[in-house]
């Protein structure tokens, strides 16, 4: 017997199940789930889009449906598109089948859409509502949309610290603070997004890889802010070319024959505007490119310092914090956020916890931005 619902809100939040399937491979287009049902909440075909590029989620539900389609309900995340892509319209694939409705978590934004496909539809004479399990659909698609309005990629911050916050000791020995059940799930977020920042102190204390083992559906480009391009022609990043590029942001004031070096190894080196207050690379004009590049989200790993940089320019969307049941100790061991920080404690929580999960003893907690109407389920 086929899975049946007892609303169309819980047929929606299985759309909303198998959208999540698409999570780092449709990027930068939005994570879309498709369900078909009779009067009776009963599937009768379901799918999501799966790749980039590939069909659509309405679809391939509307395919496995076949002829019961007629006459029956399509419920799908966000709205069926009326434009010719890489893919044809899904408001013709809609029509053709002769359904009766069509529940509509969210209007797409996008401007080739706005409304547009819902409008065809119900020009046809099809039955429409939209806002159906609008803001689980928001939460799943927070970086598309965050990437259409703001024009930047979602920015995901992450560190590993002891129980007493530090994330390296005194002497600045920072391997391992998790456990290797944590480092697992870093490498899947690794996987998952289209670009990996640090900063130049991190590649000189800890020569990182920045590479998700074994891989995901996306191969992330690394990004150093690194003022001076002081970044080796002999460090891991720059050995490693051929299994991801390795894009560096300077200052207008970097040394001409340091750039020039690294070009000639390969390293894509974008000078970049000076922050006037820091001396160091604007970050708003490095997100500023990310968006332009159509980059979804960002993994911000550090160090304390440009984690600093990004909590005191309000730009971090979600945290992944790792958290050892370990004492560091000492004044002088780094905290995992610097910068200038608060002058006063918060009175309201700056991230919103989605989840937590016991990691083989270490504690994983993610939390997305509250305030902005985005929140995130994409990693």
């Amino acid at each position: 017997m086929s899975e049946s619902f007892d609303s169309i809100d819980a047929v929606m939040a299985h759309a909303v199940s198998l959208a999540r399937g698409g999570l780092g491979h449709v990027e930068p287009n939005p994570a879309v789930g498709a369900v078909v049902v009779d009067d009776s909440l009963r599937i009768l075909g379901s799918g999501w889009h799966e790749r980039f590029g590939g069909p659509h989620a309405e679809t391939l539900a509307l395919a496995q449906a076949g002829d019961a389609a007629r006459g029956a309900t399509l419920c799908v995340t966000l709205e069926p598109c009326c434009h010719q892509g890489q893919t044809p319209p899904c408001t013709d694939a809609v029509l053709a089948a002769g359904l009766d409705r069509v529940m509509v978590g969210l209007e797409d934004p996008s401007p080739h859409a706005a409304g547009q496909g819902l409008a065809k539809l119900r020009a046809a004479g099809i039955h429409v509502e939209t806002g159906i399990a609008a803001d689980e659909v928001r939460r799943l698609n927070a970086p598309f949309l965050n990437l259409l309005v703001n024009r930047r990629p979602w920015v995901h911050a992450k560190w590993a610290m002891a129980l007493d916050g530090r994330i390296a000791t005194s002497a600045g020995a920072s391997q391992w603070i998790s456990n290797e059940a944590s480092r697992a799930v870093v490498h899947e977020l690794r996987g998952r997004v289209d670009a990996i920042l640090v900063g130049a102190g991190t590649v000189a204390a800890d020569d990182p890889l920045l590479t998700a083992r074994p891989e995901g559906p996306r191969v992330a480009t690394r990004i150093v802010l690194d003022s001076r391009a002081r970044l080796s022609r002999d460090s891991q990043l720059v050995q490693t070319l051929d299994q991801a590029p390795v894009l560096l942001a300077c200052c207008q004031e970097a040394p001409a024959d340091a750039v020039e070096r690294l070009k000639a190894a390969g390293v894509e080196v974008l000078i970049m505007p000076t922050q006037a207050e820091t001396g160091r690379v604007d970050l708003d004009a490095v997100l500023e490119e990310l968006g332009r590049r159509r980059m979804t989200n960002l993994l911000v790993e550090g160090g304390s310092e440009v984690l600093g940089a990004f909590a005191d320019a309000d730009g971090i969307d979600e945290a992944h914090v790792f958290i050892a049941a370990k004492i560091i100790g000492g004044r002088d061991a780094p905290g995992a956020v610097g910068g200038h920080g608060q002058k006063q404690v918060p009175t309201q929580a700056t991230l919103v916890p989605v989840e937590v999960r016991e990691l083989q003893g270490d504690v994983y907690w993610r939390g997305v931005r509250g305030g902005r109407g985005l929140s995130s389920d994409s990693c």
